[in-house]
C-alpha cells in the first residue's frame, strides 16, 4: 500500500479520509467516531480497537444519563461542575448546551479526591537599550498571570482525573474581584465533591455495618429492626 492510500476505520468500517486518521494500539479509527469519545479519556495510541468499542458503548449508554439529569446546583462560570443532588451525580463541562453534547455523568461514589491548584506564570519586563537590545529593570520586573486548575480523581475504567480551569480569561493581579471568584469557585468545587465523598463513605458504612437485635417495646420480641426502623415480628417502630 502506498503513503497515501486510504485507511478503513476498524470501529464503524468507513474509509478515513487525508490525515483524518487517529492510531490505536491495534488499528485505526476515523475523526468522526474520536469526537464521540469521552474528552476526559487518555492515551488513545495505547487503547486497542476493542477498548475503544466497549468505551463507544459506555458513551451510548451515557446519552440516557444525561437526559436523566436533574440539575439542582451548579458551580463555576466557564468550566462548571453541574450537580444532580438527589441522584447523586455530577457533570463537568463548559457548554451551554450540554444536554445534546452528552458529558460524562459521574457517581459521587467514583471521587476518589479533589484538590485545587494556582498556577503563577510570570514573563520579565524588560526595556529597549540604545542599541536595541533588551535590558532588564534593576530590580527585575514581570508580568505575572494567574490560573486556578481543579483536579478531580475520579475511579472510572476510561479516565482517572478530571482536569480544568475554573477562569476563563487570565487574572493579571493578586486578591482582585476576578482573582478572589475564582479562588472561591475552586474551593467551593473542592468542598462540595470532597463533603459528597464522605457522606457516600459514611452511608456505605452504615449499610455494612452488622445488624444488632434489640428488644421491641411493644411486642417485647428480640428483633433486628429493618431499614425502617420497624420491629420484624408487630412492626412497630424501636426508636
Amino acid at each position: 500500500m502506498g503513503l497515501f492510500d486510504k485507511k478503513t476505520c476498524d470501529i464503524c468500517g468507513g474509509k478515513i479520509g487525508l490525515l483524518g486518521n487517529r492510531k490505536l494500539e491495534d488499528g485505526n479509527m476515523c475523526k468522526d467516531c474520536a469526537s464521540l469519545l469521552s474528552p476526559f479519556m487518555t492515551d488513545r495510541r495505547k487503547t486497542t480497537v476493542d477498548e475503544i468499542k466497549e468505551h463507544l458503548a459506555y458513551r451510548e449508554e451515557n446519552k440516557k444519563s444525561v437526559s436523566a439529569f436533574n440539575l439542582t446546583r451548579t458551580i463555576g462560570t466557564a468550566t462548571r461542575v453541574l450537580f444532580d443532588e438527589d441522584a447523586q451525580k455530577f457533570i463537568v463541562t463548559s457548554s451551554n448546551r450540554w444536554q445534546s453534547e452528552n458529558p460524562d455523568v459521574m457517581d459521587f461514589s467514583q471521587v476518589t479526591g479533589c484538590h485545587t491548584e494556582v498556577k503563577e506564570t510570570r514573563e520579565e519586563i524588560k526595556r529597549e537599550g540604545k542599541d536595541g537590545t533588551k535590558i532588564s529593570y534593576n530590580p527585575p520586573r514581570y508580568d505575572i498571570d494567574y490560573d486556578f486548575n481543579v483536579t478531580i480523581n475520579v475511579n472510572s475504567p476510561w479516565f482517572s482525573d478530571i482536569s480544568f480551569k475554573i477562569n476563563s480569561s487570565r487574572i493579571e493581579e493578586r486578591l482582585s474581584v476576578e482573582y478572589r471568584e475564582a479562588e472561591k469557585q475552586a474551593e467551593e468545587i473542592r468542598h462540595v465533591l470532597t463533603a459528597v465523598r464522605q457522606d457516600v463513605r459514611d452511608n456505605v458504612r452504615v449499610a455494612n455495618a452488622p445488624k444488632v437485635a434489640k428488644i421491641c417495646p411493644l411486642c417485647g420480641a428480640s428483633s433486628i429492626p429493618d431499614a425502617n426502623g420497624c420491629c420484624e415480628y408487630c412492626g412497630g417502630a424501636m426508636g
